[in-house]
């Protein structure tokens, strides 16, 4: 599955769009056959007003796809451990973050 293009949700009053944010990472890869993993795809994205989401695709039958508002944390634990592809630099991803050297 590729990220949607269209994926609206409206939820506590607020809208959240993938058309008009920013996909920061995903878990899609094609390995020859396809890109799904499992019949799961996970997609984290970041909105204009710096906001966090999560838009989860399903293959499975009885089940649907989600989209879920997140917190910064839960997005750079996707970032930077759950999701082995990155759409943008993490710098652009999360800007107010400082990262330090180890």
């Amino acid at each position: 599955m590729r990220p949607p293009e269209e994926f609206v949700r409206i939820i506590n009053r607020k809208r959240y769009d993938v058309s008009n944010a920013t996909l920061l990472a995903g878990d899609d890869f094609w390995d020859g056959h396809n890109f799904e993993r499992q019949g799961h795809n996970t997609f984290p994205y970041c909105t204009p007003n710096g906001g966090y989401f999560v838009v989860n695709l399903t293959q499975w039958q009885g089940e649907q796809d989600t989209l879920a508002p997140i917190s910064q944390d839960d997005a750079i634990v996707l970032y930077e451990e759950g999701l082995s592809r990155h759409r943008v630099p993490y710098a652009r991803a999360f800007p107010d973050v400082e990262v330090l050297d180890a």
